[in-house]
């Protein structure tokens, strides 16, 4: 059995432009245990696809089903088997962090929970939050509290939404060693993120998403190794040769471009020696997830396991 699947799932919406189609037709499995990754460039549908398995919005066709459960004709069964974190910051000014995770420990019907709660409040660093009002929090902590209330109750399947968004290296740091262990004793994580070295470290298996479906799913790495390229890395002030700008990625002065052999590599250095393009910092890599990703976006390179 899946501990999730997603069946034929689309979902349109009104809009006064007419319907849009947030999803078309996406089918895929999440086998119990897996790490899973769903990446998408922004509106590729991967909030809209996390709201239908969470019960917050219904699919306009298909099915979707945790460990068995529909999520529509037995909502409750499937909703205590999920913990989802949701990418807005989303609190109750009224109470301190551990009432906050006492009272979502009811919603779901778990009694003396103090001990896990206790757990959760160290392996989060929140322990000497504890008994601070919510609204006295940071960014950063707030969300720290939000994946403790998604892992309140113990569920076997964890759902992470861009958790690390706009939080500091430490949380980071700190949240992925603590999913992981969960993850390691059994625990199914289905992650959405941008941090794309994230889903690579993570991810035992991988969906890419592109205006509502599916364009590539595979393990992360038969993913990585559909990337036959290698990356020629430097860092330049000066304007590249218009042949080598129309296919390089740019981020500030540091300049990446695809190269298929050693070959290649040493043509892209001479084009830049003749053009007088100075260059620092030189460097060779093998393609990485983001590489792949933007190519599959580009429809360079499509993957189906």
């Amino acid at each position: 059995m899946s501990a999730v699947s997603f069946q034929s799932v689309s979902k349109t919406f009104p809009t006064p432009k007419g319907p849009f189609q947030a999803l078309a037709d996406v089918s895929l499995d999440i086998a119990e245990g897996e790490f899973f990754g769903l990446l998408g460039p922004n509106g590729a549908g991967k909030t809209t696809l996390i709201s239908i398995l969470a019960g917050l919005a219904r699919p306009s066709q298909g099915r979707v089903t945790v460990l068995g459960h529909d999520v529509q004709a037995d909502f409750a069964a499937a909703r205590r088997l999920l913990g989802v974190v949701p990418q807005e910051l989303v609190f109750d000014p009224f109470f301190n962090v551990r009432e906050t995770l006492r009272l979502q420990s009811g919603y779901f019907g778990v009694k003396n929970n103090d001990a896990w709660i206790d757990e959760l409040l160290e392996n989060l660093g929140l322990a000497d939050k504890a008994s601070a009002n919510m609204r006295q929090l940071s960014g950063g902590m707030k969300r720290r509290v939000l994946v403790a209330q998604a892992l309140v109750h113990k569920p076997p399947i964890i759902v992470l939404d861009e958790p690390t968004a706009g939080v500091d290296v430490e949380l980071r740091q700190t949240l992925w060693q603590f999913v992981a262990r969960l993850n390691k004793q059994g625990h199914t994580v289905l992650l959405t993120t941008h941090y794309l070295e994230e889903a690579e470290a993570l991810c035992t298996r991988i969906a890419m998403l592109k205006r509502g479906q599916v364009v590539a799913l595979a393990s992360t790495s038969e993913l990585l190794q559909s990337a036959s390229t290698n990356v020629l890395r430097f860092k330049s002030d000066d304007a590249l040769p218009e042949p080598l700008a129309q296919q390089a990625r740019v981020t500030g002065r540091v300049v990446q471009l695809p190269a298929q052999n050693v070959q290649e590599i040493e043509q892209h250095l001479a084009t830049l020696r003749a053009a007088g393009v100075r260059v620092e910092d030189v460097e060779i890599r093998k393609a990485d997830l983001e590489d792949v990703f933007l190519n599959v976006m580009a429809g360079v390179q499509e993957v189906q396991a």
